[in-house]
């Protein structure tokens, strides 16, 4: 699945090439694509002649604030949400579709940006500009911090692990308690810190939990700045893969050496998810 890094390259992508164009039109392939409006012709009947003024993201949510091109005044929004397998593609219309695509959008200069999803869990939005956007969006109203805002301090993050009898690696991937963390770089983060998959979250010392929130920061970073993780089906707007992928230290490196002490790298399963750790560096 798509996490933080991915999603903001493609955010930063869609930024670079989709904005200020007005929408000539589209089609949708799978309708139950659609999460909001339902209807096909409502969708297109709100989104026919206005342009994308800016994405945003939030957690593994990207929306788009929408404009009338010719009044400047506010069309509504447009969210995405990747899931499994998700991608966002700007193409040039003659380009032969992806076996699955399920959403196109036409813009102006024969380009086109495509949403193509394997697995079929992905979903689109279209808010109204008279309605609050997490009113439509409502997984948005239970998302926690960002990982890069204020609001992610050590001392939340203290709080929020504090007597907690969840497995660490668990608390991670709760999106209620910090935005956008998925299985790669939770185990990621854990490694760096030195922390166990499965060490109950309420006997972290603050020294361990002060270490992890600098890791967690860390491991997102260093994803964004190669383009995101491509493990499986993630590509950025062009398809160019991720390139953390290639400087992950535990996460899809079952069986192989370790890179800071050549101990090989164990895999288990933890709430139906898998979670790869070194069992020396970690403890």
């Amino acid at each position: 699945m798509p996490e933080l890094p991915e999603v903001e390259t493609v955010r930063r992508g869609l930024n670079n090439l989709t904005l200020n164009q007005k929408i000539q039109g589209g089609e949708v392939l799978l309708p139950r694509t659609l999460a909001y409006p339902p209807e096909i012709e409502e969708f297109w009947q709100g989104m026919k002649g206005i342009a994308i003024a800016e994405w945003q993201r939030r957690g593994k949510y990207l929306y788009a604030r929408l404009e009338d091109p010719d009044s400047g005044m506010s069309a509504g929004w447009l969210g995405v949400h990747l899931r499994m397998t998700g991608q966002l593609l700007w193409v040039t219309q003659d380009v032969p579709l992806q076996k699955h695509t399920r959403i196109r959008w036409f813009l102006e200069g024969d380009r086109e940006l495509r949403f193509v999803d394997t697995r079929t869990f992905g979903k689109v939005w279209y808010c109204p500009p008279k309605m609050e956007l997490e009113s439509v969006i409502t997984g948005l109203q239970k998302l926690g911090p960002e990982p890069f805002s204020e609001d992610f301090s050590v001392k939340y993050f203290t709080q929020q692990l504090h007597n907690r009898r969840r497995l660490i690696k668990t608390l991670l991937l709760d999106q209620a308690v910090v935005a956008g963390i998925g299985n790669i770089y939770a185990d990621e983060a854990l490694f760096k810190s030195g922390i166990l998959p499965d060490t109950l979250a309420g006997n972290l010392k603050p020294k361990q939990i002060k270490k992890l929130h600098q890791a967690i920061v860390d491991v997102l970073q260093t994803s964004i700045d190669k383009g995101g993780t491509t493990f499986s089906d993630f590509l950025s707007l062009l398809g160019v893969s991720g390139n953390y992928g290639d400087a992950a230290l535990v996460y899809g490196r079952k069986d192989l050496p370790c890179k800071t002490c050549g101990t090989p790298i164990e895999k288990i399963k933890l709430g139906g998810r898998s979670s790869h750790y070194c069992p020396d560096c970690q403890k």
